[in-house]
């Protein structure tokens, strides 16, 4: 009989990363959100796409680029497509590309109000979220962060990839394994699977 328990979660983020803009209207720093909504312009053959986000404190708007001077036969036309119709997947993905922000200006803010399934059998966090990993840990195993804190430093609680964190946020493809043998974990852990 197999020791090993495997458990996957699969982690939506709810609100999409905030970046941080000087805004023209409040007079300085401040957070912008994704109204969901691109904005498509055509000039002759070149197209100009913009995903449009709001500020937080006075509903200023800024425009992200998205695509810049292209040349029209240079876009997927599935792409051009999705953005003119405002694709929720495509805004989804795009407003979750946190690389692309950060290159736009910086600061980004990560939130960690989250949507957690759970299934077994046998990595998914499909967009980056501000959630830390002892909390998911604390939240769904049922325990306190500093009881999942205490089985990492004794050595019961393994986390892969090397350098990973459990004060760090989720990321796709983070292993956890937990010694059940372990005397640090005998007694913490209910015997049915489905806790």
């Amino acid at each position: 009989m197999s020791q090993v328990l495997r458990v996957r979660w699969t982690i939506v983020p709810q609100t999409a990363p905030q970046p941080w803009r000087p805004c023209s209207r409040c007079g300085g720093a401040r957070r912008f959100r994704t109204g969901g909504k691109a904005r498509v312009n055509a000039n002759g053959r070149r197209v100009d796409a913009w995903l449009i986000y709001r500020c937080t404190a006075c509903d200023g708007t800024w425009n992200r680029p998205i695509l810049e001077r292209r040349p029209l036969r240079a876009i997927d036309p599935a792409f051009l497509g999705a953005l003119v119709a405002n694709d929720p997947e495509l805004m989804r993905r795009l407003a979750f590309d946190v690389e692309a922000l950060r290159r736009r200006g910086g600061r980004v803010e990560l939130f960690d109000d989250v949507v957690v399934t759970r299934d077994m059998p046998s990595e998914s966090v499909p967009a980056p979220t501000g959630l830390r990993l002892d909390r998911l840990l604390g939240n769904e195993l049922r325990l306190s962060r500093s009881v999942v804190r205490r089985l990492e430093s004794r050595g019961a609680l393994v986390v892969s990839p090397p350098g990973s964190r459990l004060h760090r946020q989720v990321r796709d493809g983070m292993e956890v394994g937990i010694d059940l043998s372990s005397p640090d974990a005998a007694g913490i852990f209910p015997t049915d699977p489905d806790f």
